[in-house]
């Protein structure tokens, strides 16, 4: 078979798959609308279903509507986002929920186009909003379906190359239907998530089994070509200064909106011990303050891995330390809806466990 005979016996073998084995009760899919599919489809970004499931949930049920999420402070969204990691999707939701109250009166836009232009929505992740709501007909190409398609019609070689991507959006257009659009996108992202999978892929539960050129040729194992490997996976290392005052507050700093953790609250960093404690002198008042070192935490990113040597401070919080914007005293017996990095509430917690006994 060549492309086009193949390209051709995708949708209807994949749609009568679904109708047994696809997955239609997942929360987004209850009371349909375009703005629960988008956020869905940018917590789904690089995040498994089972994962976003109680994520969604919380979230809209604070933000049920993008005029609630508009309306939200950033550090409410960035809270009920913790844990969930890629903390640049949630500030882009926030930000492209003031575009639609302000742009689009509140209803999510109608052109492909449109979407495409909020921040943090690409080609993609666009046109599976607007299939799945709409029922509209645009391909899609997230890494389920990239997975499927590599497969399917043998592509060699790393998606991330130009080349390479634009023939699997050739496949995937190919392939999309006129009929039941919807059903299609949700069944072709539901094959690469439960059978299609990274590794050993179920074959013999395959609906395309019967015309995958991967599995005739014995590349199921091989493809999609994987990224080119980096040498040596890099580890970096900060110390961290958990100031802990006498009625229990933590002192707070918010990173950066880029980078690690953008936007979210942390505690202090610094490059070595002296640095933390010439900062606590200066900052804190804490004359000759001795800094009581934790264990130590590693924590991976996808690219890297970061050693985190915490240094706990106790001290007397006069009504003026730290005092200028960026920072917070974060009460942990009241505590205030912020965004925390994941490795900082555990800190915070462990803090917190050890001082009740637990």
């Amino acid at each position: 078979m060549n492309a086009a005979q193949i390209a051709a016996e995708v949708a209807p073998r994949l749609l009568a798959w679904f109708v047994e084995h696809g997955r239609r009760d997942l929360p987004w899919q209850r009371n349909l609308t375009p703005y629960r599919v988008w956020v869905s489809e940018i917590m789904l970004q690089q995040t498994q279903v089972a994962t976003v499931i109680p994520y969604f949930e919380r979230f809209v049920e604070r933000f049920p509507d993008v005029a609630a999420l508009a309306a939200a402070p950033i550090d409410e969204v960035l809270h009920l986002w913790s844990g969930l990691g890629y903390y640049a999707r949630a500030r882009n939701l926030h930000e492209a929920a003031g575009t639609v109250v302000h742009e689009f009166g509140g209803r999510f836009p109608d052109t492909i186009e449109a979407v495409q232009r909020l921040p943090g929505v690409g080609r993609s992740t666009a046109g599976a909003i607007l299939a799945l709501s709409r029922r509209e007909r645009h391909p899609i190409l997230d890494g389920n379906v990239r997975r499927v398609l590599a497969r399917c019609f043998a592509v060699e070689g790393w998606p991330g190359e130009r080349a390479v991507d634009a023939r699997l959006w050739e496949l995937s257009d190919a392939c999309t239907p006129e009929l039941d659009p919807d059903s299609y996108t949700q069944a072709v992202m539901d094959l690469g998530a439960t059978v299609c999978t990274r590794s050993k892929p179920a074959c013999d539960r395959c609906p395309l089994a019967e015309i995958c050129l991967a599995r005739a040729q014995g590349l199921q194992a091989r493809l999609p070509t994987p990224r080119p490997a980096i040498r040596g996976r890099r580890v970096e290392r900060t110390f961290m200064l958990m100031a802990v005052s006498t009625d229990g507050s933590v002192l707070l700093a918010r990173r950066p909106a880029s980078g690690v953790w953008g936007g979210l609250w942390s505690l202090p960093e610094f490059k070595d011990t002296d640095s933390a404690t010439a900062w606590a002198t200066e900052r804190l008042g804490a004359g000759g303050p001795v800094l009581e070192a934790l264990p130590s935490i590693r924590h991976s990113f996808t690219h890297f891995d970061l050693d985190i040597l915490p240094l706990r401070l106790r001290v007397e919080r006069p009504a003026d330390a730290v005092a200028e914007e960026g920072y917070v005293w974060y009460n942990t017996r009241a505590p205030a809806k912020l965004g925390l990095a994941a490795p900082v509430a555990a800190l915070i917690e462990a803090h917190v466990a050890g001082q009740r006994g637990d």
